[in-house]
């Protein structure tokens, strides 16, 4: 499958899909779910960051069972903008992800998500950094899906 823009994306969903947003790290993996009109996103899981084919079958088979149609997935670009390395390997990642679950996927702007998120965890939610930890790769990926949901709108 391909690695469209973003509006392609969701003009190719199916009326009732949802989208899976995907926040690959070094090590783990948030995943977010959109929910079916397209305009909330929560936290919705953290894998461990694995070969590919396996994390591909995890993240396929949430997407059967919550009725996703595609993924949006995180692009790490410099602050300035451009894409370095870590850019280039996130889209060749989600390339490879694309075609491995079969599913459409579209690259967004993730930039400071983490750092965002965590900053909220620390002084919104107060939490210890052991339960940070828990939940801020998911709620990173929410982040990331909800800017993006707000910005096709």
């Amino acid at each position: 499958m391909p690695v469209i823009n973003l509006t392609d994306l969701r003009a190719a969903l199916p009326k009732g899909a949802r989208l899976l947003g995907i926040d690959p790290g070094r090590r783990n993996i948030g995943v977010a779910l959109s929910d079916v009109e397209l305009r909330l996103a929560g936290p919705y899981a953290t894998l461990r960051r694995g070969r590919l084919a396996a994390n591909a079958a995890e993240i396929a088979a949430i997407a059967r069972r919550e009725g996703a149609g595609g993924l949006v997935i995180g692009l790490p670009l410099d602050m300035d903008g451009t894409a370095g390395r870590a850019a280039q390997a996130a889209r060749d990642w989600a390339h490879a992800l694309s075609t491995a679950t079969g599913l459409p996927a579209a690259l967004w702007d993730e930039r400071l998500s983490t750092a965002t998120v965590t900053r909220t965890l620390i002084e919104a939610a107060d939490l210890s950094r052991h339960r940070r930890a828990e939940v801020v790769d998911r709620a990173a990926a929410a982040h990331i899906l909800q800017s993006a949901l707000d910005a096709s709108r």
